[in-house]
């Protein structure tokens, strides 16, 4: 039986010194029907070019503008023909055998529609990293967390996640799915931009009955905040607007607006910190978060797909607040969290 092809795509905007560093290794991936692609953001660099110059084997596609990381992926994946497509940041070292592991894991199952590896901290590979650690999970009030990685409460991996588990979401820093089950499902949500476009994608597909997995067997490295830094007022933006996104799209009614209505009181809270902090950009990026979403209420509303499903359907859900857990009770690891 051959192997199912797949595609590795990198989606870039002026990244051209993460190309140089880690598309050598990608190349140097040991899987014997694979394509690398490079899809690009309309990047004002000289990225195009030097992909082109240096890695002739690579397929470069291509956007018009910068359509962010969902969009963005959407167009690149509407030309790319593969049974898999792994959806990998630009800043993520792999070694040679990351891929075969997890896609021997998702042809086991049918259901399997989406998985990640391993993925550590690419500055210090004996620590978990933030982005996507061993597996991603929602708590009760869809605050997302990992394990591994709670908060800003990096674990180190001691081999206590080594067991094959299906989880709530699978990372976008390395986001292996089936390429029939993505075009099923439309792919990432464009109206997201970037941050938990993977998270409301692996929420479809679990409202569908698909699973998600996070598959130990293999690991990758990653930076982190290679392309909007953490301390971005608009990356908080974005956090704190997509999570109530996805929230409305993803619950049944009641449980969204009961939901809803409780993070935007957590929300406040944070903000009110924001600002006794003297953080006022990052207070007014929640303000202005809150008002987005009630903007596009009507819209997101539209994108409902009448499958929604209670939170206590799903595995990956931790039916408590890790919130409470965090910051009241002093729960710093995952594996302390009961479920």
């Amino acid at each position: 039986m051959s192997d199912p092809s797949v595609a590795v795509v990198i989606l870039n905007w002026n990244g051209k010194d993460l190309l140089s560093r880690f598309l050598p290794g990608v190349l140097k991936s040991k899987y014997p029907n694979l394509q690398v692609i490079v899809g690009d953001n309309a990047s004002t660099d000289d990225s195009v070019e030097f992909v082109r110059q240096n890695f002739p084997q690579i397929t470069v596609i291509e956007n018009d503008r910068n359509y962010g990381f969902a969009e963005g992926y959407n167009r690149i994946l509407d030309q790319v023909t593969a049974s898999y497509y792994i959806l990998l940041n630009s800043d993520v070292e792999v070694p040679e055998n990351w891929i075969s592991p997890v896609i021997t894991l998702m042809e086991a199952d049918e259901m399997i529609a989406a998985a990640q590896p391993k993925i550590k901290w690419q500055l210090d590979k004996s620590k978990f990293e933030y982005a996507g650690a061993a597996g991603g999970f929602l708590d009760i009030n869809a605050f997302p967390f990992c394990r591994g990685r709670i908060f800003d409460i990096i674990e180190s991996d001691l081999g206590q996640y080594n067991d094959v588990r299906e989880v709530f979401w699978a990372s976008g820093a390395a986001f292996f799915i089936k390429s029939i089950i993505w075009k099923k499902t439309g792919g990432l949500d464009p109206d997201l931009f970037a941050h938990m476009e993977e998270i409301d994608l692996c929420w479809r597909l679990k409202n569908e009955g698909y699973k998600v997995m996070y598959c130990p067997d293999a690991e990758v490295y990653h930076v982190g905040g290679g392309t909007l830094d953490a301390k971005n007022p608009y990356k908080v933006f974005l956090n704190f607007r997509n999570n109530l996104m996805i929230m409305q799209k993803n619950l049944p009614f009641f449980e969204a607006f009961i939901g809803i209505s409780v993070r935007m009181c957590i929300d406040l809270v944070a903000l009110i910190q924001f600002a006794v902090k003297g953080e006022f950009k990052f207070a007014s990026a929640v303000n202005k978060a809150h008002f987005q979403f009630v903007k596009s209420l009507s819209k997101t509303a539209s994108k409902r797909s009448g499958k929604q499903l209670s939170y206590t359907k799903h595995t990956g859900v931790y039916h408590s607040s890790v919130v409470w857990g965090f910051f009241i009770k002093g729960i710093k690891h995952f594996s302390r969290l009961k479920f």
